[in-house]
C-alpha cells in the first residue's frame, strides 16, 4: 500500500483511507448496520495495507461509532489511525466538548482516538464554536491523551476555509475534493493552501458520492473507453486525486468487499504525478462532456432573489442541473421532500415574473419550475 506523510507530523498513513458514512445495511434501515459485512470489508482492508479508518458521530443516525468499535477492537485497534468527529451541531456551552467526545470513546471502545475532527465547519457554524471555547478544548483533549491530532471537516467557501485554517494550530484538514469539484468550496486553491501551512489533508467524496460511478452517460463511457488502458470510473475518479502531491489520505466510503479489493489496487499505484498529459487530457474531455449536460445555464448570481414565495431559485437550479449532469432524475425525484425543505417548493411559484425581469441570463425561469415541478411530482 502506498502511503504519505502525514502533515508536520514524522509518521505516515495509507493513501487510502476507509470512510464509515455508507456501510451494507440491513433491510435498508440506516441504523442497521451489517456488522458481517462490514467487518470482513474493514477487516481486509487492514489486512490489505489500509490504517486510516474514518467515522463520525452522527453517521447511520448515531450507530456507525458503535459498530466501528466493536469491529475494530482488540488487534485491529492498534493497526489504524481512527478518525471521528465531533456534533459541532449540538455543541452550546464548552462543557458539551468534552461530554460528547467522552461518549464516542465509549462507542468506539478505546481509550484516545488518533484523529479528531471539528466536523462540518461553516462560516455560520464557526464564530459560536470559537466563543464556545473550542481551541481551549482541543489543546486539554491532547494534553490529557484523548485525542492524538485535531482537525476539521470543511463545507463552505474557500475564503471561510483559510480563515479557520490560520485561526488554530491544526493537524490536519478534510475537504471535499474530485475532478468536477476542483473550485467547489475548498476546492485546489484551499487544497494547496493547507498543504502550504504543513496540514494533512484528507479527502472526502473523491466519488462525489457515486455520481462519478455510477449511472455514466453514454458520451463518458465513450471517451473513457477511448484509452489505451482499461480503468473503472472509480480507479479514473481516485487517480485524479491522488495525483495531487498535497493529498494525503483519499476517504473511499466502500460497501462492498469488492469496492475495497478495487480500490486498494488502485491506491498502489496511484503516485503523485503519475497521471500521463494524455490521461489529464481525457479526464478534461470528461469534466467537459458533464458540464455540457446541464440543464439550466444558472450562474447563481441570485439576481432572482428574494422570491416572493420563498424559492431559492439557484439552489434549486443547481440540484436540478446536478440531476441531469450525473443521470440521477430518479434520485431528484426521491428527495423531493428534502429539497423542498431547504429550496422551496417550485410549485408555491405565482408565476409573478419578477424573477425573470431580473436575470442578467434572460433565462425562463418560470418554465424550469414547472419542470422541476413535473419531475417532484412523479
Amino acid at each position: 500500500m502506498q502511503r504519505r506523510k502525514f502533515g508536520s507530523h514524522n509518521f505516515k498513513v495509507s493513501a487510502l483511507g476507509f470512510g464509515c458514512m455508507r456501510l451494507p445495511v440491513i433491510d435498508n434501515q440506516p441504523d442497521k448496520i451489517d456488522e458481517e459485512k462490514t467487518a470482513e470489508m474493514i477487516h481486509y482492508a487492514v489486512d490489505n495495507g489500509v490504517d486510516y479508518v474514518d467515522t463520525a458521530f452522527s453517521y447511520h443516525r448515531e450507530q456507525n461509532e458503535v459498530a466501528v468499535g466493536r469491529i475494530l477492537k482488540g488487534d485491529y485497534r492498534s493497526r489504524v489511525k481512527l478518525a471521528t468527529k465531533c456534533p459541532t451541531w449540538l455543541i452550546e456551552k464548552h462543557d458539551d466538548f468534552d461530554r460528547y467526545l467522552d461518549v464516542q470513546l465509549g462507542k468506539l471502545q478505546t481509550d484516545y482516538i488518533d484523529m479528531y475532527l471539528l466536523h462540518h465547519l461553516n462560516k455560520d457554524r464557526w464564530p459560536s464554536l470559537v466563543e464556545a471555547g473550542a481551541f481551549r478544548f482541543l489543546d486539554r483533549a491532547k494534553q490529557d491523551g484523548r485525542i492524538r491530532y485535531a482537525g476539521f471537516s470543511f463545507h463552505d467557501d474557500v475564503d471561510t476555509f483559510k480563515s479557520i485554517v490560520d485561526s488554530y494550530g491544526w493537524d490536519f484538514c478534510q475537504i471535499q475534493y474530485n475532478y468536477m469539484d476542483e473550485n467547489f468550496q475548498a476546492g485546489t486553491e484551499g487544497l494547496k493552501y493547507a498543504a502550504g501551512k504543513n496540514m494533512a489533508v484528507v479527502i472526502m467524496e473523491p466519488l462525489r458520492g457515486g455520481r462519478l460511478v455510477q449511472n455514466l452517460p453514454d458520451e463518458v463511457q465513450n471517451i473513457m473507453g477511448r484509452y489505451e488502458v482499461r480503468r473503472t470510473p472509480a480507479d479514473w475518479a481516485l487517480r485524479w486525486v491522488l495525483n495531487h502531491p498535497e493529498v494525503t489520505v483519499v476517504l473511499s466510503g466502500m460497501n462492498a468487499l469488492s469496492q475495497v479489493k478495487e480500490n486498494i489496487e488502485t491506491a498502489r499505484t496511484a503516485l503523485p504525478n503519475s497521471l500521463t498529459e494524455e490521461g489529464l487530457a481525457l479526464l478534461d474531455e470528461v469534466k467537459a462532456s458533464y458540464r455540457g449536460r446541464t440543464k439550466v445555464d444558472c450562474t447563481k448570481c441570485e439576481y432572482c432573489m428574494p422570491c416572493p414565495q420563498g424559492i431559492s431559485i439557484p439552489k434549486l437550479f443547481a440540484a436540478y442541473n446536478d440531476a441531469y449532469m450525473y443521470n440521477t432524475l430518479d434520485k431528484l425525484a426521491n428527495r423531493h421532500e428534502r429539497i423542498i425543505e431547504s429550496c422551496g417548493d417550485p410549485a408555491d411559484c405565482a408565476e409573478c415574473g419578477r424573477c425573470e425581469e431580473a436575470c442578467p441570463q434572460n433565462l425562463p425561469i418560470r418554465e424550469y419550475l414547472k419542470q422541476i415541478k413535473a419531475i417532484f411530482a412523479k
